[in-house]
C-alpha cells in the first residue's frame, strides 16, 4: 500500500507513519516547510511540503497514493486564533476531500474526536447519538464538528471516507498530557485541577492500528469511536502514584480555580497571550463532560486496545527508562 498522512509530524501522524512503515508500506508525509521533523528523523517518509490548504502540494502528495490518513488538526483550547483554527480544520479538510476525490483514492481516513458528539453530559454513548448540545464549548469544538460535517457530506456522495472518533490520546511524547507526567515523575507537580473530570483515553499506538483497520475493514460513511475507556483525572494519578509511590498532587478548590480563570481571561486577551486557565479551559474541567462506548469498532473492526491503567503503567515505565 502507498499512503499518504497529512500531518504527518504530529503526535498521531508520526506514529501512524512509523506503523505503515513498518508494515512495509510505502509511506508520503504532508509537512508545512516551517515543521518540526525531529518525530520523523528514524524514518524514510517521502515528504511533501506544503500547507493543508495547497491544493497543489496536496494533489503532489497524493500521486499513486491508494489510501489517505487525515491527521493535520489545529488543537488547542483557550484563546485561539479562530480563523486560522478554522482554516486548518474545516478548510484543510475540505481540500483533501477535494483532492482525494479528483486523484480517485481508494480510501480515506479522517481522524476526528468524540468531541463531535459535544456534552453528553456523563451519558455514555455510542456512534448511533446525535449531538444534543446546541452551542460550542470552544473553537476546536465548532471547526471539528464543521469539518466532520464535511466529511459526512462527501462520505454521502460516494467518497470512500471512514471517521476515526479517538478520545484522549495519550503517549511518553503525548503533547499534551505528557509533559504533565514527565513533572508528576519528577516530584514538581504538587497542585492539580479537577479531579473528577472523567477523561477518555487510548494509546497513540493502538489508535494507529485502528486506523489501519479502518483503512483494511472499515465501511464507507462509517464511524468508529477509538476508546480504552475512561476514568476520573484522581484515579489517574492515583494509579500513577502507586507505580512510583510519588504523592498525589494536591487538587486546588474549584473557586479558587474559576477565580484564577476570570483573572486570567481579559489579561490573556489584552496582552495576546493564552493562559494555562481560562473559562474555556474551567469549562471543559468542570461541566462538559463526554463518555463512549468503543464496542463497534471492537467488533467491526476487530480492534484491540491495552486497558486505560496498562496504558498509564506502561507510559510512566517509558519515561522512568528514558530517563
Amino acid at each position: 500500500m502507498k499512503a499518504l498522512v497529512t500531518g504527518a509530524n504530529g503526535f498521531t501522524g508520526s506514529h501512524l507513519v512509523k506503523a505503515l512503515q513498518k508494515r512495509g508500506d510505502q509511506v508520503v508525509g504532508l509537512v508545512r516547510k516551517s515543521s518540526n521533523l525531529a518525530r520523523l528523523e528514524d524514518t524514510k517518509v517521502q515528504l511533501v511540503y506544503g500547507d493543508i490548504t495547497d491544493r497543489n502540494a496536496l494533489h503532489q502528495a497524493m500521486q499513486e497514493v491508494d489510501t489517505v490518513f487525515h491527521t493535520a488538526a489545529y488543537v488547542e483550547l483557550g484563546l485561539v486564533d479562530e480563523q486560522q483554527m478554522e482554516r486548518v480544520n474545516v478548510d484543510g479538510t475540505q481540500a483533501v476531500l477535494e483532492i482525494a476525490k479528483e486523484t480517485g483514492v481508494s480510501k480515506i481516513v479522517y481522524c476526528s474526536t468524540i468531541g463531535v458528539y459535544g456534552d453528553t453530559q456523563g451519558k455514555v454513548v455510542n456512534e448511533t447519538f446525535s449531538r444534543t448540545q446546541e452551542n460550542f464549548s470552544s473553537a476546536y469544538d465548532r471547526t471539528k464538528f464543521q469539518a466532520q460535517k464535511l466529511v459526512d457530506k462527501f462520505a454521502a456522495d460516494g467518497l470512500p471516507i471512514v471517521s476515526i472518533m479517538p478520545s484522549g490520546i495519550l503517549g511518553v511524547d503525548d503533547p499534551h498530557f505528557g509533559p504533565v507526567f514527565k513533572l508528576f515523575l519528577k516530584g514538581w507537580l504538587k497542585l492539580w485541577l479537577g479531579g473528577d473530570r472523567m477523561t477518555g483515553i487510548v494509546h497513540v499506538d493502538d489508535l494507529v492500528n485502528a486506523m489501519i483497520l479502518a483503512a483494511e475493514r472499515g465501511q464507507s460513511g462509517e464511524h468508529y469511536i477509538i476508546s480504552a475507556g475512561d476514568l476520573p483525572t484522581r484515579e489517574m494519578f492515583e494509579i500513577i502514584s502507586q507505580e512510583t509511590g510519588i504523592n498525589i498532587p494536591t487538587e486546588v478548590p474549584q473557586p479558587i480555580v474559576r477565580f484564577a480563570a476570570n483573572l486570567l481571561d481579559p489579561i490573556g486577551k489584552l496582552l495576546n497571550w493564552n493562559p494555562p486557565i481560562g473559562r474555556e479551559r474551567i469549562h471543559y474541567l468542570y461541566e462538559r463532560c463526554v463518555r463512549v462506548d468503543a464496542t463497534k469498532a471492537r467488533k467491526e473492526l476487530g480492534w484491540k486496545h491495552q486497558p486505560v491503567n496498562e496504558i498509564l503503567k506502561e507510559i510512566v515505565k517509558q519515561l522512568q527508562t528514558s530517563n
